[in-house]
């Protein structure tokens, strides 16, 4: 019976760990400004903060190419650095609290975030 808890014991533990919910960090490097027309500075600056807007982001323009872009949901936290030009643009990690980061692999929730992201900077882009 002993040697049967062991293995029972040593099941929910790795049940335990296979449901640990981390990946390595989902970073967007420099992704090309695809837009119906010739754009500037300000009109990529203004697509990107339209787009984190829509998706809850706080986005604060720092200096012309670079957003920071923060994410407040429940009592986790995400920020992403946003460098852009008029032809590339990158997403990049920055900082987080309660989403587990280690130096390399973080919440897998944070990659959703950012691709979500990513995805909104297209849309809104692409619409210019």
């Amino acid at each position: 019976m002993n040697l049967r808890s062991s293995f029972i014991l040593a099941g929910i533990v790795l049940a335990l760990l296979g449901g640990c919910r981390s990946a390595g960090i989902y970073n967007v490097g420099d992704a090309p400004v695809v837009a119906n027309k010739t754009v500037s500075m300000d009109d990529v600056q203004k697509a990107i903060v339209r787009a984190g807007t829509a998706l809850g982001w706080q986005m604060k323009p720092m200096e012309p190419g670079l957003i920071v872009g923060t994410l407040n949901l429940r009592n986790h936290m995400a920020m992403v650095n946003i460098k852009y030009n008029t032809s590339k643009y990158s997403i990049t990690y920055k900082d987080s609290s309660n989403l587990d980061y280690d130096g390399s692999n973080i919440h897998k929730n944070y990659n959703g975030w950012v691709q979500n992201l990513d995805n909104g900077i297209r849309a809104q882009l692409t619409a210019l």
